[in-house]
């Protein structure tokens, strides 16, 4: 029977080339101008860890002064040097690591390579089996290297491939800030989008080329690209960070276990406390924690220009559905007669209702193709834009399943009415008039 109705709608709407043509336009541009801004918005919105996000946590604390304290102020979002070596120290968690972003000059061995500036994190061992970075050769450091502020580093494998023409560097030297650092490590394929762990330098700014060990980067005094908020009279001298009141790291624990989860919080309350009770903490204790998935959506990683735009879209689509739906009403209605026949040999109300929604079904699938064209453009055009999320604009599986999903969805809804409409018809009164 299906087969039967797809026949009929193929050459109804042959029939009516100009009609269809009109139908089909319609759908391909609500959908490509709703999937693009949807494919967007589901890269920006994406889990950057799947599998893992859950049980990752961003710790917030409040060390600051009472200089605009009001009782619902959040937390501040980042930690001062004395707050993150005493969470990281304390070891309370499954892992944790300390980390911010910096760039560090890089004199390549090779004389063919003029020196240039390394995009570059500081951070602590853990940052590698908590966030389950994979590795082409080699690993991360140890805690050892961290607390003997050890010159090693672990690179990317763009870097490598570019150094060492992609061959197992390990053991190599690189000289970053004139020192001599060892390779302890290249990065496999790991891209993760939003930039959740640092970002400061940007929610999808490129990838870092080094990760050196935090304690490092401190003796060395390498430079600290990052936020720095301080308060009362210090400064932001880069030099005195470890001494000064400033917030200038961020701090990730992986907490296995909803017991764990409340077991970590009410120790920070506890530190809190303590910290409140010394007179090192002035504002009451203030403490936060929440997953990765909460701590991006709290700081609306997501830009407020691409939700618009979706909404904006998603509008523009409905428009292009009731226009659709003023197509198919005259469309249908025109053919009255031929479906007042069918009615008087015998065919009932349902197999009519279901003839006009094939119809309806072949326009969205039309729609759809041509919805998915104009999409892939519509993400060309985003990947001309200036924005850092520009990159990222491509139609995965997923959203390309839901291009026809949506186009034959939106088309069949468009079609109930029409088709309602048209196989109400009294047969009596099309054979009468005919």
């Amino acid at each position: 029977m299906l087969a039967y109705y797809l026949d009929l709608a193929v050459h109804s709407l042959k029939r009516h080339r100009m009609l269809t043509a009109l139908m089909v336009l319609a759908i391909a541009l609500g959908i490509g101008a709703s999937m693009t801004t949807l494919t967007v918005l589901h890269v920006l919105s994406g889990d950057p860890l799947p599998g893992r996000s859950g049980s990752i946590y961003y710790p917030q604390i409040d060390p600051q002064d009472m200089k605009d304290y009001t009782p619902s102020v959040e937390p501040p979002a980042q930690l001062t040097w004395t707050d993150g070596m005493y969470l990281l120290h304390s070891k309370r968690a499954t892992r944790q690591a300390l980390m911010t972003g910096g760039m560090v000059p890089l004199q390549p061995a090779q004389s063919s390579f003029d020196p240039f500036h390394a995009s570059a994190l500081y951070t602590t061992a853990d940052f590698f089996p908590m966030f389950a970075v994979p590795f082409e050769y080699g690993s991360g450091w140890g805690a050892a290297e961290d607390d003997s502020k050890a010159r090693v580093v672990v690179i990317t494998s763009q870097l490598n491939d570019k150094l060492f023409g992609g061959r197992n560097s390990v053991g190599q030297i690189v000289r970053l800030q004139e020192k001599d650092f060892r390779i302890v490590g290249v990065l496999g394929d790991w891209h993760p989008n939003p930039h959740f762990y640092e970002w400061y330098m940007g929610s999808y700014a490129s990838d870092e080329d080094v990760y050196v060990p935090l304690t490092t980067s401190r003796d060395l005094l390498m430079e600290h690209d990052g936020s720095v908020d301080c308060w009362g009279n210090t400064g932001g001298d880069p030099s005195r960070l470890e001494t000064i009141n400033c917030m200038w790291l961020q701090f990730w624990v992986q907490l296995d276990s909803p017991a764990s989860v409340s077991a970590y919080k009410d120790f920070l309350l506890h530190y809190s406390q303590d910290q409140h009770a010394s007179g090192r903490f002035v504002r009451p204790p203030n403490v936060r924690l929440r997953n990765m998935m909460q701590w991006l959506d709290y700081i609306k990683v997501v830009p407020s220009d691409a939700v618009l735009q979706t909404w904006l879209a998603l509008g523009f689509l409905a428009v292009c559905l009731i226009n659709t739906v003023g197509l198919m009403l005259a469309k249908f209605m025109r053919r009255a007669g031929e479906l007042g026949v069918r009615r008087a040999l015998g065919a009932s109300q349902r197999a009519l209702f279901g003839q006009l929604l094939m119809e309806s079904g072949v326009i969205g699938v039309a729609g759809g193709l041509g919805g998915l064209l104009l999409a892939l453009f519509g993400l060309w055009l985003v990947r001309q834009q200036p924005a850092d999320y520009a990159k990222l604009a491509h139609m995965d599986t997923t959203m390309l399943l839901a291009t026809f999903a949506l186009a034959v969805s939106a088309s069949l809804l468009a079609g109930l009415l029409p088709a309602w409409r048209a196989c109400r018809v009294a047969p009596a009164l099309q054979l009468k008039a005919n």
